[in-house]
């Protein structure tokens, strides 16, 4: 009987064997081949960041930040392995103790439970099979997890499965899993932390720290226990670990600046250079001009002067009521003595609170609310739940909070028209009642006040003049809101921030900034219009004969017209283009001198440059390079430079060195005596015109040109020195009216001011060198020639020398004299043209 036991055992292994044996040739032929584990490519996210390396963007849909082993804490490889595989560095890929175990499963269960897998295994599975419970994919994966351990080193296994594996929340990895559960990077993890990544890969969902922090909890202890017999860590160690709360939460994505529009154009070049699933899943890194700290600035100003904006039109009510009858039925529960005031450490605590007829109600459904509105900057979504005589009670997502009447309310004059707000409210009553959903904001002493979205938008675009690289661009209010960059897809009429191109178009036709005009009523016939056009000025007024220069920093558009006419509009056409502005595109008549050809803020700003860089035309680019995975640089922006700005140059990986932008030479496109006259001109506009508040940044190196447009619909500023061009554009997308009274100089210069006051701050006023071929010369104020000596009304001026007026005749000095002596000497003081 023992020999024929032992010969049927014999014949079981032997058949065993041959059977297996077979399945091997069987399956082997069909295998995968794992060579392509030597060239793997981990899909990482495409990356966008500030010129000064902070992270703006990530687009992809498996969020991966590749580790080299190397770098990764040994007591996280430490808690893996004594969770996953202690065995690891001592098998050839499969575990046989660990097979027969699940073996044995598999036999008195009929599934497969635990699978016996080694990190070899998971690796296999992971990059060449499914996940599905058969024994055909366990066994396929058996014979890759040998293949892989001929080909490839313990170290680059491990490294492949610390970079790969899935755990959960869009993590794949385990630097990425360090990210989005603890916001941190993986060296400044506690053992308890590393622990908990360690105890994902089993099953992410599961043992989720988020979402089941009990069953996180056991598992990490386990894994801590694993640790401490393995002697890994000592006793105290694993005590302190175990005794550790869980602290894991959603960090979302680790951006650390949001610049959304700017990354999208980033994106979008990603795209348009490698497609779709190539940029979203190759690593690559792009890198843009913008300056984080301008961007930040940037979105500031531009959120302040909206809400400034909206604050001066008006409180236009809650955004929605939300329905408290709805909460009533939720709770039978009744107390007739209560008051409005709800107890606010109840609410703290069981979010119930009391009404004014004793319902008690659950304030989740209206938490679950306030969790799904989108956030807005400094903004707060919060609903009303109490109401007091000098105070309101509000819930918000961060718990309960009290809003002083005298912070906002009791000011808030209802919203009636783009030209009228009402009284304002008598009591809080007045204003609010329970359900309303409002937005609040907190000061930096740390009180609430009452707040609103804006409904106007705005544009903010910043350039450095000698390059054209954009330091920071801000295409609206909120991108979440509206993803329409209205920096380079809005297209508006610029009003009269288009009228210093106009003069420059006139001095290089011979008139002079002393041409002397009439300020008078114009009749415009016109077959295409109903009647005929009477431009008027803004003031509705008209102040006869005037000197350009006075015409421009006084933004006069009768003065504008004439001046179009005269230089004729084909002249003009010609230096538009050389502004870079499309010819065929605008209008030819003379409402073109008043700015109706609609214009980009982007475009704007570019023309302006060429004032800001001594005549020079520039490209604007976003994008300064790119680099791919291994850190080599792939693609860069070639971009137009003035002769005294010199390339960038970066150093790229170590194996490639240093690598210049190769730029091309700007294109002079005007005489710079010109352009150093206009400039001039448009330093008068902060001085003394219409762009007076920006006196308030104490500099004398910033010229630029206020904007607006009939309605107003639009309100412009652009403003400059040699060291950073800026242009604002406010209005509504719907092109409703501004209200009386926002011109430019309202709406868009403080913005303007706020943003450049931190874009300036450090950098040294400088004063341009007067180019060769000017010269100055004393004239009448009244008539723009040259004055008497003895002429006390007389001004400096500015003229090419070509055109400067000349010396009077004998008669001419006559006639002066006798119009000077019938004056009062006194009865004007010099103007300064500095």
């Amino acid at each position: 009987m023992v020999k024929v036991a032992l010969w049927g055992g014999l014949a079981t292994i032997l058949g065993l064997i041959v059977t297996l044996a077979g399945i091997y040739l069987y399956i082997n032929p069909k295998l995968p081949a794992i060579d392509s584990l030597k060239r793997v490519e981990l899909q990482t996210p495409l990356r966008v960041y500030t010129i000064d390396n902070k992270l703006i963007g990530e687009f992809g849909e498996k969020r991966r930040d590749p580790i080299q082993l190397a770098a990764a804490p040994a007591l996280l490889v430490e808690a893996i392995l004594a969770a996953e595989d202690d065995a690891f560095f001592h098998h050839r890929g499969v575990d046989l103790p660990g097979l027969l175990r699940a073996s044995l499963q598999l036999l008195f269960s009929g599934e497969i439970q635990s699978g016996g897998s080694t990190i070899t295994m998971q690796v296999a599975r992971n990059f060449f099979l499914s996940r599905e419970r058969t024994f055909s994919r366990k066994f396929n994966e058996i014979l890759l997890a040998l293949k892989i351990e001929q080909l490839l080193s313990k170290e680059e296994i491990l490294t492949l499965y610390l970079n790969r594996i899935y755990l959960g929340n869009r993590a794949y990895g385990v630097k990425a899993a360090a990210q989005v559960y603890y916001g941190k990077d993986l060296d400044a993890l506690t053992l308890a932390q590393l622990a908990m990544i360690a105890g994902l890969p089993k099953a992410p969902s599961t043992y989720n720290p988020i979402v089941n922090p009990q069953r996180a909890q056991l598992r990490r202890d386990w894994i801590l226990k694993r640790m401490f017999i393995l002697n890994k860590i000592n006793e105290d160690a694993y005590q302190a670990a175990v005794n550790e709360p869980v602290t894991a939460r959603y960090h979302g994505q680790s951006i650390e600046l949001s610049a959304p529009y700017v990354a999208e154009i980033a994106r979008d070049k990603a795209v348009e250079l490698y497609g779709e699933e190539v940029a979203y899943t190759s690593g690559y890194r792009v890198v843009t001009t913008v300056d984080s700290r301008l961007q930040a600035s940037a979105q500031a100003a531009l959120g302040q002067g909206l809400s400034d904006y909206d604050q001066r039109h008006g409180y236009r009510g809650p955004e929605a009521r939300l329905e408290v009858n709805a909460l009533l039925k939720q709770n039978s529960e009744l107390n007739p003595g209560s008051s409005r005031q709800p107890d606010a450490n109840a609410l703290a605590n069981t979010l119930e609170m009391q009404l004014a007829d004793g319902n008690i109600v659950n304030l989740q459904p209206w938490l679950e609310v306030l969790q799904s509105l989108p956030g807005y900057g400094k903004l707060a979504a919060a609903v009303v739940i109490g109401i007091e005589a000098q105070q309101i009670t509000v819930l918000t997502t961060a718990g309960i909070q009290t809003l002083a009447w005298e912070n906002g309310p009791a000011t808030a004059k209802p919203f009636i028209n783009e030209n009228s707000v009402g009284a304002a409210p008598k009591n809080p009553e007045a204003l609010f009642a329970v359900g309303d959903l409002i937005r609040i904001y907190q000061q930096p002493d740390g009180l609430w006040h009452l707040g609103q979205v804006p409904e106007i938008e705005a544009a903010l675009v910043s350039l450095d003049p000698g390059d054209g690289s954009v330091r920071s661009m801000v295409g609206g209010f909120n991108f979440y809101r509206s993803k329409f960059n209205r920096v380079t897809q809005a297209r508006r009429q610029p009003g009269s921030n288009f009228k210093p191109f106009i003069y420059a178009a006139a001095l290089e036709h011979g008139l002079t900034a002393a041409s002397v005009f009439n300020d008078a009523p114009i009749v415009v016939e016109d077959r295409y219009l109903e009647g005929a056009w009477r431009p008027v000025n803004a003031s509705g007024k008209f102040y006869g004969p005037t000197r350009l220069r006075e015409a421009l920093y006084l933004s006069r558009n009768l003065i504008s017209i004439r001046l179009l006419r005269t230089v004729g509009i084909g002249k003009a056409l010609g230096t538009l283009e050389r502004f870079g502005m499309d010819a065929d595109a605008i209008p030819k008549d003379l409402s073109m001198a008043l700015g109706s050809h609609i214009m980009s803020p982007l475009e704007v700003a570019t023309a302006y440059s060429v004032f800001a860089n001594g005549g020079y035309k520039i490209e604007p680019y976003v994008i300064h390079h790119i680099r791919n995975r291994y850190d080599e640089v792939v693609y860069t922006t070639r971009p137009t430079v003035i002769p005294e700005k010199q390339p960038l140059v970066f150093t790229s990986h170590p194996d490639t060195g240093e690598i210049g932008l190769q730029a091309q030479s700007a294109q002079q496109v005007m005489d710079e005596r010109i352009v150093y006259i206009i400039n001039s001109m448009l330093r008068d506009v902060i001085k003394r015109g219409t762009g007076r508040r920006a006196r308030a940044l104490e500099r004398d190196d910033i010229a630029g040109k206020t904007g607006t447009t009939n309605g107003p619909l639009d309100a412009w500023f652009s403003g400059y020195n040699d060291h950073t061009v800026t242009t604002i554009w406010v209005g509504f997308d719907d092109n409703k009216k501004l209200g009386r009274g926002e011109y430019g100089g309202v709406a868009a210069l403080p913005i303007w001011i706020d943003y450049m006051r931190d874009a300036l701050e450090g950098v040294a006023e400088t004063e341009t060198s007067q180019p060769d071929g000017i010269v100055t010369v004393r004239v009448d104020p009244e008539t723009g020639k040259r004055a008497l000596p003895s002429n006390p009304k007389a001004i400096f001026e500015l003229f090419l020398r070509e055109n400067a007026p000349e010396v009077l005749s004998t008669a001419e000095r006559l006639h002066a004299e006798n119009l000077e002596q019938g004056d009062n000497a006194n009865s004007a003081t010099p103007e300064n043209l500095f």
